[in-house]
């Protein structure tokens, strides 16, 4: 009974098996769907984000933006920078407070906004996938991604073990 199971353990160690792997080579492939679709506005798919971020709440902070799309500041500012360069978004800092930087869209990146309004169903349609399908995969996600980031949380305090451990 013993090789039954760590056979089946074993088993889990097929790369087909892993759901880190299906996430990460489904995030690669719809990436490459997304790339035409971007290149016709002149984004990457990174500041495709940011773009969606700030057409549904202008004005953010860059730390208001890192939180929204889990980046921290040293990968939001060279795409801040590139949209800036771009003419599509514009930094200053906060006249309240100076260590803030706000991220306000320009009127270049109001109208891009009409641009790309069709790249959703565009990619909806590549997937052949019902929307009620997508929408409930996307809740799905959503849900693990919170379950994850609370587990990771709770993995980065230190146990009662730990504790004991570093006792003098």
């Amino acid at each position: 009974m013993d090789d039954t199971i760590t056979e089946r353990k074993e088993d889990w160690l097929q790369l087909d098996r892993q759901l880190c792997f299906a996430l990460y080579s489904t995030s690669l492939a719809m990436t490459k769907v997304y790339k035409p679709m971007l290149d016709e506005l002149g984004l990457t798919y990174p500041q495709y984000l940011v773009m969606l971020v700030l057409w549904e709440h202008e004005g953010l902070t860059v730390s208001e933006l890192g939180s929204r799309l889990a980046l921290d500041s040293g990968t939001l500012t060279p795409l801040l920078k590139r949209l800036e360069g771009a003419g599509l978004v514009s930094r200053r800092r906060d006249a309240a407070d100076e260590r803030r930087v706000l991220v306000a869209l320009t009127d270049a990146g109001r109208k891009l906004r009409q641009a790309a309004v069709s790249i959703p169903e565009r990619l909806l349609c590549a997937t052949q996938c019902p929307i009620e399908e997508i929408q409930a995969l996307t809740q799905r996600l959503h849900a693990l991604r919170s379950t994850l980031e609370q587990a990771r949380t709770i993995s980065e305090q230190p146990s009662e073990h730990d504790a004991v451990a570093h006792m003098p």
